[in-house]
């Protein structure tokens, strides 16, 4: 199919970008940006989204501006709206403590889609089983936009409103990710019909040890099992001492969630998917030198 009709603009930068979504928004337009397009592309080539205006950033991406990924003083890490996941995948500046991102972009589709695709497209478009929107509520990522009214920051546990909802208003337009929650024993893993297609479920899991490597607690959040990503602190609960722990917090993962039934399986299909991808998870990050493989 052919996209339905729109106008297209090109952004010269940031303060460009957002005056052009005011205009065209105060003008009664549709626009939506264009990043990296592997999401909003498809969808409006099969009509499911309509936009009557696109205003593309490319030529922010090309000059090297809203790129980068930068460890900081205080522990987090600074993502530029504009990586894309693959320049994620082969860097080595998400180090030990944010490892868990670069790991798990091989999840994401295939190569040529994450050489193209970016972290803040990702976010904005809000799939509950995208893997950035996981990983943003597992590193407590914190989500920069810059909008008519300034600059302000959406906490990762605001910004998923439902399908494909998030905070981030028609006139914002996001400018980096940083995640302050280091995680440095931690493992995303997922399951789909074939790689690289969409998630059924998905399951990312942070572990907190002490010094001597004892389990002190985590962090597990679920993607395919609700309209949003979510946190599910009743499994989080079971996680004490160590490895035994694991199918505890893993069956209270899946009686904690009451996931939709759909043409990709029942209500208690996903439930064995959750029970299974935390179990794998908890191991993985536990494991911290094993690499997830889809």
């Amino acid at each position: 199919m052919k996209p339905a009709a729109f106008s297209y603009h090109r952004a010269r930068d940031v303060t460009g970008a957002v005056a052009l979504l005011s205009e065209l928004a105060a003008a009664g337009e549709d626009p939506k940006l264009l990043a990296g397009g592997q999401s909003l592309v498809p969808m409006m080539s099969f009509r499911l989204a309509r936009p009557s205006a696109l205003v593309d950033l490319g030529g922010l991406r090309r000059r090297g501006e809203l790129t980068g990924i930068t460890p900081q003083a205080d522990g987090s890490l600074r993502i530029g709206a504009l990586t894309t996941h693959h320049e994620v995948e082969t860097s080595a500046a998400t180090g030990r403590d944010y490892r868990v991102l670069r790991r798990a972009m091989r999840w994401v589709g295939h190569l040529p889609i994450r050489t193209r695709g970016t972290v803040a497209g990702s976010l904005v478009h809000g799939d509950a089983t995208a893997e950035w929107c996981l990983l943003a509520l597992l590193c407590d990522a914190r989500i920069v936009v810059e909008g008519p009214g300034g600059r302000r920051e959406i906490p990762a546990g605001e910004m998923f409103h439902g399908f494909y909802a998030t905070e981030v208003e028609p006139d914002e337009l996001v400018t980096e990710v940083v995640f302050t929650r280091p995680a440095p024993h931690a493992a995303l893993t997922e399951f789909a019909q074939r790689h690289g297609d969409f998630a059924v479920v998905d399951a990312a899991v942070a572990l907190d040890r002490a010094p001597d490597g004892t389990l002190l607690g985590g962090r597990v959040v679920l993607g395919g099992v609700a309209p949003a990503p979510v946190r599910v602190p009743v499994a989080e609960a079971e996680l004490d001492g160590g490895p035994a722990s694991f199918a505890a917090c893993a069956d209270a993962a899946a009686a904690g969630v009451d996931p939709p039934a759909d043409a990709h399986g029942s209500s208690d299909y996903r439930r064995h998917l959750v029970r299974t991808l935390v179990t794998r998870a908890c191991e993985q990050a536990w494991d911290g030198a094993k690499e997830s493989h889809p």
